[in-house]
């Protein structure tokens, strides 16, 4: 596969549109002709599935790392953004995460709102659910592999 065929994979693996990947990765002269041949290919459509789990994989994460700080994060540097507005470190060196909206209104005051732990919890323990249902196909094919070994095991080990 040659770099450009590679960069239509992974293009299409993350937009979807088979022209705009075909454009995107360098084919100028008939996009869209040069995506359906790419596409008809078994080994272009393998490595779009291999580049589309990669993605899958690697949002599914840091939906999950996300989802941990809402649910268990400090909000300590938030208390600092309103009690001590003088002695602040720079914004950037802040953890300000779990802060969903900041308003300052006329008096002088500010109000944070924070994301709703409860729900990142929801959401933490809908993603376990998920992937424990989607492993349990796995694990069922183990045990019957375990079971047929452990079968064939047991039919040796009979005296005739």
């Amino acid at each position: 596969m040659t770099p450009k065929e590679e960069k239509f994979c992974c293009f299409y693996a993350l937009n979807g549109n088979a022209r705009l990947s075909a454009v995107l990765s360098g084919y100028k002269n008939s996009p869209e002709i040069k995506a359906v041949k790419l596409l008809s290919r078994k080994d272009v459509g393998e490595k779009i599935r291999f580049y589309r789990k990669a993605y899958y994989d690697d949002l599914r994460a840091l939906a999950i790392t996300g989802y941990r700080q809402l649910a268990f994060g400090s909000i300590a540097d938030c208390i600092k953004l309103i009690y001590d507005m003088d002695n602040l470190p720079s914004l950037d060196m802040m953890n300000l995460f779990m802060i969903s909206e900041i308003k300052k209104p006329k008096d002088g005051s500010m109000e944070i709102k924070f994301f709703d732990r409860i729900k990142a919890l929801e959401k933490l323990t809908e993603i376990e659910q998920l992937s424990e249902e989607s492993s349990i196909p796995f694990y069922k094919a183990l045990e019957k592999s375990a079971d047929i070994f452990s079968n064939d095991e047991e039919e040796e080990n009979v005296p005739e």
